[in-house]
């Protein structure tokens, strides 16, 4: 341990823990909030310092969206990335971090797959989400591992008091049908929560260049179930169990060989959480929670061999956390945590199982002009050995309503199994030889309340040492991971909510420049800018809203010789409350049709694979959807 992190340490010592009011949150999704509560209990809380945006249920219904990645486009410093073909790499980039260094939990679980390190929120339904949370900022001083450029964390949908029934039905274009049936109920003691949708459609050819059985349409159909039980025995002790299963197939495009053939992906994602909460003093609460994810991936083709495999990983975890309240300004959370990663494939690996074991601590103060927190968390992981993460914050109350952090964090990002291992020869595969990726970040933020806007600007810089990138090689079609020695990750975030002549207007910009230091190339497939704007108003029965958002140009490749153009999408929404149980929704997405790509693709140009054409990923057009909500 360095002198510079024990005299940062003791500096910060003290740390607070400050809610935020139910009273200030605006009707838009809220704005990056001092204090984000875990949906888990109120005493396990997120640093104050954490820059986060929170979808709640009402955020997700108005706004109408169908997948994950839709509510995320609407996160400053969030980047979405998505591609069509079979083996490409689709997800969210924050703050210029990969997809695989963005953690992902499910009801506390985490769901990212271990064979390639993402999370598929592609393939979640928003319909069975309660709350999204999207935190900013490495998190590895309490959750380890893959929390490098942020946290996602995911609540299914919890029960009321009463019963009550729910069913939602909608159509749209591309032959696009949604049918979901759900109840809900519960008493002062015990509530639940059952759900099932179903989802499908014909969908469009993501493909450009219309080669061979790749110019065909790519369908996509979806199953999902989730239940949440939770009971109270007494007033000091609680339980409860969450289960998410969603399942279904993918229609993909096969746009790196020269005589496409015709795969589709049977997926599966699940998680299965339970808790165990007493509060023995009221002083101390001890929540113990167990954990099980499971992420399945089937291809297959009836015209390519080559593309029948199968990728199953399993994950088990067991998570303890201890809240003592020291005293009215001084919090102490304590915990400890086992997972073991498991993978059952029909393609050879060197190894198929790992675990880890960590231990954490954060302490936290709340003074009256100024708050302070530091946490460390030690891991042990079975491959890469031991590592330790620190993070601290300083909060300065600098006016009535302006508050000013200062904060400093570490994090390490272990390579998954696909990176590792895959397909190991001289020409293509992983790479036995990577090294983990460690990170060091620096954050100064403002947040305040004036003339009834409320505000966050953030200003970040991010060091990565041994970033792992898709490689291009010179000599060769194929690709291959690599650690480059430095990047640098560092920008500038905006966001704004306030009232606009009746309108609810909601604004997120940011800037990011992800740099590999060496080359001074700027790091594949993140956009550099980009702006979303919802502005929503209710009239009566009526509503109406509108989206727009608009990202700038990226690279394609970690050479920069592959520029993909910006764009900039429009969207309209409207409901009608038509009687109090009978609510029609309506919404009309890329109003003016834009053709736009996130990636692209290598099409070999002859079978001997001597040259090859670069194509774009075509993303969706001009598409509606009219549903009807029965809530009686």
């Amino acid at each position: 341990m360095t002198a510079s992190r024990l005299a940062l340490a003791a500096l910060l010592l003290p740390a607070p823990l400050l809610a935020a009011d139910p009273a200030d949150t605006p009707p838009a999704y809220r704005l990056p909030t001092q204090t984000v509560t875990s949906p888990k209990s109120a005493d396990f809380a997120e640093p104050a310092s954490a820059a986060a945006t929170v979808f709640e249920r009402d955020d997700i219904e108005r706004l109408q969206v169908q997948s994950v990645p839709e509510l995320l486009n609407r996160v400053p410093g969030v980047v979405m990335s998505q591609a069509g073909g079979r083996g490409a790499l689709s997800g969210a980039f924050i703050r210029g971090a990969t997809p695989t260094q963005t953690l992902v939990l499910v009801d506390g679980v985490r769901i990212n797959a271990a064979v390639s390190g993402l999370a598929r929120l592609e393939f979640l339904d928003p319909g069975r989400i309660e709350r999204i949370e999207v935190i900013r900022g490495p998190q590895a001083s309490q959750y380890g591992a893959d929390a490098i450029g942020g946290l996602i964390r995911i609540t299914t949908r919890r029960g009321e008091s009463g019963l009550q029934p729910r069913l939602r039905l909608a159509a749209g274009n591309r032959g696009s049908f949604e049918r979901e049936l759900g109840l809900s109920g519960g008493d002062g003691r015990t509530r639940f929560d059952l759900g099932a949708s179903q989802a499908e459609s014909q969908g469009f050819d993501r493909s450009s260049d219309d080669r061979g059985r790749d110019a065909d349409h790519d369908g996509f159909r979806r199953q999902a179930l989730d239940l949440t039980l939770e009971h109270r025995f007494t007033d000091r002790l609680q339980a409860g169990l969450n289960l998410l299963d969603q399942r279904g197939e993918s229609e993909l495009d096969d746009v790196h060989r020269f005589s496409p053939g015709d795969p589709y992906e049977r997926f599966a994602v699940s998680s299965l959480a339970a808790h165990l909460e007493a509060r023995p003093t009221d002083a101390w609460t001890s929540r113990v929670e167990a954990g099980h994810s499971e992420n399945k991936s089937e291809n297959r083709d009836d015209h390519n061999a080559a593309n029948n495999y199968s990728f199953n990983t399993y994950r088990d975890s067991l998570t303890w956390f201890n809240t003592l309240r020291l005293d009215e300004r001084r919090q102490l959370l304590l915990g400890a945590e086992w997972y073991e990663e498991r993978l059952n494939s029909d393609t050879d690996y060197a190894e198929s199982r790992r675990w880890n074991r960590a231990a954490f601590v954060r302490h936290s103060y709340r003074g009256e002009g100024f708050s302070a927190e530091v946490g460390l968390r030690h891991d042990d992981n079975q491959r890469f050995g031991s590592e330790d993460s620190w993070s601290a914050a300083l909060s300065l109350k600098v006016a009535a309503a302006t508050e000013l952090t200062l904060s400093y964090a570490e994090g390490f990002h272990a390579p998954s199994f696909g990176l590792l291992y895959y397909r190991r020869t001289p020409l293509y595969g992983g790479n036995p030889d990577l090294s983990p990726e460690r990170s060091k970040s620096y954050e100064i933020a403002l947040r305040g309340e004036h003339l009834q806007t409320r505000w966050s600007l953030s200003a970040y810089r991010t060091e990565v040492d041994d970033l792992i990138v898709i490689a291009s090689r010179p000599d060769s079609f194929f690709t291959r991971p690599e650690n480059i020695d430095r990047a640098r990750l560092q920008g500038l975030e905006l966001a704004l909510s306030r009232d606009l002549l009746g309108w609810q207007a909601t604004l997120a910009a940011s800037l990011v420049d992800p740099r590999d230091r060496d080359s001074g190339h700027t790091l594949p497939l993140r956009a550099r800018r980009n702006l979303s704007l919802d502005l929503d108003r209710r009239f009566g029965a009526f509503s109406a809203g509108l989206g727009w958002q608009a990202v700038s140009s990226r690279y394609d490749d970690d050479t920069n010789d592959h520029q993909i153009p910006g764009y900039a999408l429009l969207g309209l929404r409207g409901s009608w409350q038509m009687t109090p149980a009978l609510k029609w929704q309506a919404k009309i997405d890329n109003l003016l049709d834009k053709d736009y790509s996130q990636a692209l693709y290598d099409r070999p140009n002859n079978p001997l694979y001597t040259s090859v054409g670069q194509h774009e990923y075509r993303q969706d057009g001009r598409s509606a959807l009219l549903s009807l909500t029965w809530t009686p």
